[in-house]
């Protein structure tokens, strides 16, 4: 049968043997006209010769095109295929369908415009000059599931060249959403974030991103692991990124596995994948926290999380307390471009969190300490914070 459910033109798929076919076939979305073509008259208007005295404004004031084309609600969603979902370096035709459904997630939940763009170039340098020559069109660039340590150096390097938000989703949204759940379950359990000790495990683009956020927000101290352990200064095998990560990070020195990580440890982030054996998991301190994110298989399974911590979360939707970017980044563009951001800066994103938490906060249980993807709230507020704080650092253009 699998070649029957590989095979996308199989009689037998369309007979719903596998409706994720079905669902996809032609593609799941479409350009839309959102005015008539009914006569001459519209078509002179919305083509020629109507539409050259509108180029010809924008021509002599630049900052016209923001209110007469599409380009402040319109998001470029960008990836070269390298690390997409947990299926890896699949290439950027195989990541259309993934890249399609950001687009609709846009739309669905922020009410932004989308354009999936899948580039056949890996060179950092290459993919960097042929997205800034594409910005013209866009009001903000999304980056998506590009591999680590290319995407810090990629966004970086963008951010530099355009004068609009780019913003590696992979990196800041999960960020965003992680501290969101993590404020809300220190307000449901009487902590302080000062007072927790966070060990991530992964130190690829989520886990760097969640390091320093978490750090920003005032987390009191957070260590982050990769495969070969705790990752600190003594170490020779570091990499740029993280060389950076262990200044920043690991108040205490700690050297050793995961497991000695969380020997004491209040908070467990899991954006690496793999299993942590249940012997560590019970070492971490009483009432603990336990966000593993791992999709489909999270790192500590939810019953086993939940015979040691007071707050369990994964990035599933079948468990409560889903950690899910589609929380964060519909908003947080939306916010942006409603201001005419030039970035996304970090205060911008301390405000998403610091508002997707306030969704909930008079709500909360331990199997709620964040909103559904679905709850009507999460959008407008994370849009209203993210403009409030362009505002007030100066980013915003309108």
């Amino acid at each position: 049968m699998a070649s029957e459910i590989v095979n996308p033109g199989n009689e037998l798929v369309d007979a719903g043997i596998d409706p994720a076919f079905a669902l996809h076939r032609g593609g799941k979305m479409a350009v839309a006209a959102t005015v008539p073509l009914r006569d001459t008259d519209d078509l002179s208007l919305a083509y020629t010769p109507g539409v050259a005295r509108v180029c010809d404004a924008i021509a002599e004031q630049p900052d016209l095109v923001h209110e007469y084309t599409w380009k402040s609600q319109v998001v470029a969603v960008v990836t070269d295929g390298s690390a997409v979902l947990g299926l890896g370096d699949i290439g950027p035709e195989a990541s259309l369908p993934v890249m399609e459904g950001k687009a609709i997630l846009f739309k669905q939940f922020g009410g932004v415009d989308a354009v999936p763009i899948a580039l056949d170039c890996r060179d950092p340098d290459e993919l960097v000059e042929t997205v800034a020559r594409l910005a013209p069109s866009f009001g903000g660039v999304n980056l998506e599931d590009i591999s680590a340590p290319r995407c810090f150096e990629i966004e970086r390097k963008l951010q530099e060249r355009l004068n609009i938000p780019v913003f590696h989703d992979d990196q800041h949204g999960t960020a965003v959403v992680t501290l969101a759940a993590l404020r809300n379950a220190a307000r449901l359990t009487g902590r302080l974030l000062g007072d927790l000790r966070v060990v991530i495990s992964g130190a690829g683009a989520a886990g760097v991103a969640i390091a320093k956020i978490l750090l920003g927000a005032g987390v009191g101290d957070v260590v982050v692991c990769d495969r070969k352990g705790i990752v600190e200064q003594g170490r020779a095998d570091l990499t740029d990124v993280k060389r950076e990560l262990a200044g920043l990070t690991n108040r205490d020195g700690l050297t050793g596995s995961l497991a000695d990580a969380l020997d004491g440890a209040d908070v467990f982030v899991g954006v690496s994948g793999g299993t942590v054996p249940e012997s560590a998991v019970a070492k971490m301190a009483p009432g603990a926290f336990i966000f593993a994110m791992a999709n489909p298989d999270p790192e500590i399974h939810p019953e086993v999380a939940a015979r040691y911590a007071s707050v369990v979360a994964t990035g599933r939707s079948d468990y409560p307390n889903q950690i899910n970017n589609v929380l964060a980044f519909p908003g947080i563009f939306s916010g942006a471009l409603s201001v005419r951001a030039t970035r996304i800066t970090e205060g911008m994103k301390l405000a998403a969190a610091e508002a997707l938490a306030a969704v909930v906060a008079d709500e909360l249980t331990p199997s709620r300490v964040i909103p559904s993807p679905f709850d009507e709230r999460v959008a407008p507020a994370v849009a209203a914070a993210v403009a409030q704080a362009a505002r007030e650092e100066g980013v915003a253009r309108a």
